[in-house]
Order: structure tokens, then sequence, then C-alpha cells
């Protein structure tokens, strides 16, 4: 599909100044530039196109309320600096996944004063030596480079992560007061004779129960392990550009059901939609490889 009919598609009879949010992922562009765009969307604040086979971004309409620009799995090279004309106040920009080779090429950013997150995984750039130093100092406005600061801290893209972190300090904190409890219940004198009875029945049953502890054990890594990938998956699914994707298709989903009659299908939302996880999901394992 072009990508002046997808426009008009996710449209849905609406106005284009009524758009806020659009995703135009995995359609065709013409000749490698943007089409269809105009700068009647002067409400839009979100556009995606992923793997749509742009190599300018020449014909990017002005679009004074864009703040996040999701360009990755493209051809773009250079012409950077039209960013900064028509999108004066970027917040967050993604190139992974393009021709971007040197520095030079990401330097008109500088003019870009708002932007906190810059992607450039998957790019000739990364390779070069120092290459995360060298982008900190050229654009002092970023907070985050390919999803990490200077720190090598993650982004806050998930909610999971935070949640997961939360749980793990209450168990410890847990463990703490039981152990805290333990001590001050434990009353001296009595311990070495409650040890001693205690020692007696234990050695009875200690041969028996081995056996059956072991095998409870064994059963409780089990249910503990999680695949990673699995994880990673969930946390993706949690970013904002997934949220997205996903919403689309579920609204798609609902228009079919809703329908006796229709020749409407949801393939290519359900592709945007594992394209946009998988993507996250490379860039997490390759961060975790490194």
């Amino acid at each position: 599909m072009d990508m002046k009919k997808r426009i008009h598609l996710e449209l849905r009879n609406r106005t284009p100044s009524d758009v806020k949010e659009l995703v135009l992922d995995n359609c065709r562009s013409n000749e490698g530039k943007i089409e269809g765009l105009t700068d009647e969307f002067e409400e839009l604040e979100f556009l995606s196109t992923i793997n749509v086979g742009l190599t300018s971004v020449a014909n990017l309409p002005k679009l004074n309320k864009l703040k996040k620009l999701e360009l990755s799995d493209n051809r773009i090279s250079g012409g950077l600096e039209v960013l900064a004309e028509r999108c004066p106040n970027l917040t967050h920009l993604n190139l992974s996944g393009n021709k971007i080779k040197d520095l030079s090429t990401i330097e008109p950013l500088k003019k870009l004063e708002n932007l906190k997150s810059l992607d450039l995984f998957n790019c000739e750039v990364t390779n070069l030596n120092d290459y995360r130093e060298n982008v900190f100092k050229l654009l002092p406005q970023l907070t985050y480079l390919d999803g990490y600061d200077k720190e090598d801290k993650e982004a806050p893209d998930s909610d999971a992560e935070a949640y997961v972190e939360g749980l793990d300090d209450d168990d410890d904190d847990e463990d703490e007061v039981e152990e805290e409890e333990y001590d001050e219940d434990a009353a001296p004198g009595e311990e070495d004779e409650e040890e001693g009875e205690e020692e007696e029945d234990e050695e009875e049953g200690e041969e028996e129960e081995e056996d059956i502890s072991g095998e409870e054990e064994e059963e409780e890594e089990e249910e503990d392990m999680v695949d990673p990938l699995t994880t990673i998956r969930e946390q993706c699914e949690q970013t904002e550009h997934c949220v997205h994707t996903r919403e689309r298709l579920e609204a798609c989903e609902t228009r079919v059901g809703s329908r006796s009659h229709t020749e409407e299908e949801c393939t290519e939302e359900l592709f945007d939609f594992l394209h946009a996880r998988d993507h996250c999901v490379a860039h997490k394992v390759f961060n975790l490889l490194k």
C-alpha cells in the first residue's frame, strides 16, 4: 500500500487537524520520499514511518507540535537539517537501522534544543571509537542515546521493570523483618534445650524428608524459571510505540468484528505491531549482550 492511500485510511473520516498520532509503518514511499503528509496535520504530536523505504526527509511538512518521530529501518543517509526547520519541538527521534555513517550527519540535530532521546541503533556510526561519548558531547541536550543515559541507565520505557524491582525490594524487606522477629523472640537459655529436643526428632525423619524436599525444590526451581525473551517481549509491549500499534490492531479487530460483511482485514495492523515489538526486542537483546 502506498503512503498516500495509507494516510487516507488512517484519517477514517477525520480532518488532518484532528489527528495527533499517525502510524504509517511498512507502507511504500514514493521514490524514497514522504508523500501525502501536509502541514494541515498541525496538531500532530507522534509520527511513525518505520520501514517505508525513505531515503530523505526533505518532503516533511511543517509540524510545529510534533514531539516524537520514528524513522527507523529506512535508508536515510543525511539531510537531517530539515528536522530542525520543520519539527523544532522534537523530543524523541528514532533513526535506528538507517545509513548514518559519521557524526557530521547528525550534527544538524544540535538545533533541536528540546531533543532528549536519540536512537541510532544498528547504524554504522555506532561502530566509531568513543561513539557514545562523542555523541553526548556533540548533542549536549540529549538525556538518552540508544535507550541509555550517560551512566548507562536504561530509559524508563516500561512500567514492568519498575514493578519487578519493587517486588524484589519488598521481598528483601520481608526477609529482614522475619530475621529480626526471630532474634527478638528467642530467649537466652531456652535455645539449647529446644535444639536438643528438636535434633532427636529431626534425625528420625531426616532421611525420609531429604528425597521429598529435593523433589519439591526442583519443582519450585522449574516453576520460577522464566524465559528472558518472554520478559523482554512483555516489557517491549509496554513501550509507547508498541502501545500505539496494538491500539490500532485492537480498533481494527473491533471494526471487523462488528460487521457481518466486510473485506477489511487486520493483517497490516498485526504486522505493524509485531514489527514494532520485535524491533524493540532486538534492541534490548543487543544491549544485554554488548
